[in-house]
């Protein structure tokens, strides 16, 4: 485990999320806590350090998912702030809206926020995780995954757009890329993606209506996002457990498409410089 380890989780202001950051920023572990606004951000940084964290544990960056220009400012951000970066959690989500929305970067709101966001973030900060002897990342996908396919034809759903299929895309596609990290980029040693349980927050919808306590979930991404642990490189986790990921999450050919769609989708190369 590296000394004074740096974490940076996405969505930290309530759920999984935040109560993930509860968990890891103890010891010498900085975590830089991501939140849609600032004031979200200061709110939720009030309330961990009311609870107990040590607030020179915490470093708040902000980026609403949305907007693409924010994600890719929010990297450099960290970038500049931080010469290595250990473990990237990518847990920010949403659970889609009843009507289809289409984001100023002119995509369907659930696939941008649940997967091209965290795709962009990630690829913008490979050599800050390449700086890491751990160089991980941890995708907070879902057991729905499996019921998702990618609408190759229509990614925008402008067509019979349904919630829960977004939603299923969106994790399916978060799901593929653990596998495309761990196959094509050398820069992040470790990926893996991991569904923490039906759980009492705003995605329970998409489940059931009882979901077990919050911090159950988060003790099952922090495990994984913690720098000393071992973890399963390429690996679907559901719970505490490797478990099999659908067919489509391991398929070489639609893991290779999705990767090169996602680098068109997001300006990738045009916002390294």
């Amino acid at each position: 485990m590296p000394e004074n380890p740096t974490v940076l989780i996405t969505g930290t202001t309530d759920g999984i999320g935040y109560e993930t950051v509860r968990l890891l920023a103890t010891g010498d572990t900085t975590v830089i806590t991501h939140a849609r606004t600032r004031e979200e951000g200061e709110e939720a940084c009030r309330r961990l350090v009311a609870s107990g964290v040590d607030a020179g544990r915490l470093q708040p960056v902000v980026a609403d998912f949305a907007d693409l220009r924010q994600v890719a400012e929010m990297a450099a951000a960290v970038a500049q702030a931080f010469p290595r970066l250990d473990v990237l959690v990518n847990n920010a989500g949403v659970a889609g809206t009843g009507n289809r929305t289409i984001t100023k970067d002119g995509h369907e709101e659930t696939f941008q926020v649940n997967y091209l966001a965290p795709y962009l973030l990630t690829r913008l900060l490979e050599d800050r995780l390449d700086a890491s002897p751990v160089s991980r990342v941890v995708n907070v996908s879902s057991s729905l995954h499996r019921g998702g396919r990618i609408n190759w034809a229509d990614l925008n759903w402008k067509r019979r757009y349904n919630r829960g299929a977004a939603y299923a895309q969106s994790k399916l596609a978060l799901t593929m890329f653990t596998t495309a990290l761990t196959e094509f980029r050398p820069k992040v040693r470790e990926a893996v993606s991991v569904h923490p349980g039906i759980v009492a927050t705003g995605m329970l919808q998409h489940y059931s209506y009882r979901g077990r306590p919050v911090a159950e979930g988060a003790e099952v991404v922090a495990r994984l996002a913690d720098p000393g642990a071992k973890v399963l490189a390429g690996g679907y986790y559901d719970g505490r457990l490797p478990a099999k990921a659908a067919a489509a999450a391991v398929d070489p050919d639609a893991v290779q498409k999705l990767w090169k769609v996602s680098e068109k989708l997001t300006l990738v190369e045009q916002r390294r410089g």
